[in-house]
């Protein structure tokens, strides 16, 4: 390896100085590229690559944050709705309810059906049409607020409005709507 050290030693010394800043200034070029695509590129890349990954990760715990919050909310007010049909054991039946509820809201209900509802191992479904004939949107409106305000677990489902005509002078409705109500199996 010495005799590799001396031979490199002669050659430089028989070099002009002009050849010596020459290849001196090569060397030193070399030495850098070297070491800037070597050491100083990639770690640069990486801190970079980091700094994608950090602002990814961070996003995806800020979208995991939000989708626990609507969880936790969600989860908060199906609670409360199985609260409510767990305690409607022993209330009165749907279609007497909503004759109360009609009264209430001086509205004559034209026709009242059962209709076939959906199926579920926790919960029974019963479901009825309601019809109103040659009504006041006034009366419309307080009908369907008294039903999802009652006591009991109802759901106004299918809404359907249809203008009737002026009668004496007002503008009537007939509607139609499925409510719902249900109790644990």
């Amino acid at each position: 390896m010495s005799g590799l050290f001396d031979r490199l030693l002669a050659a430089w010394a028989s070099l002009v100085p002009r050849e010596r800043l020459l290849l001196g200034i090569s060397g030193g070029m070399l030495v850098f590229t070297s070491l800037f695509f070597g050491i100083i590129s990639p770690l640069t890349e990486m801190a970079g690559s980091s700094e994608g990954r950090i602002e990814n990760a961070q996003m995806q715990l800020d979208r995991m944050v939000r989708l626990e919050r609507e969880h936790s909310e969600i989860s908060a007010r199906l609670a409360s709705v199985e609260g409510r049909i767990q305690n409607q054991r022993g209330s009165q039946n749907i279609r007497t309810l909503l004759e109360n509820l009609a009264r209430e809201s001086s509205v004559r209900i034209a026709s009242m059906e059962e209709r076939q509802a959906g199926k579920n191992d926790h919960y029974v479904e019963t479901k009825v049409e309601v019809s109103l004939k040659s009504v006041s949107l006034n009366q419309t409106i307080k009908y369907l607020h008294n039903i999802e305000a009652s006591n009991q677990q109802l759901s106004v489902k299918g809404l359907r409005i249809r203008g009737r005509g002026a009668a004496g002078g007002a503008e009537t409705l007939d509607v139609t709507f499925f409510v719902s109500s249900f109790r644990a199996a």
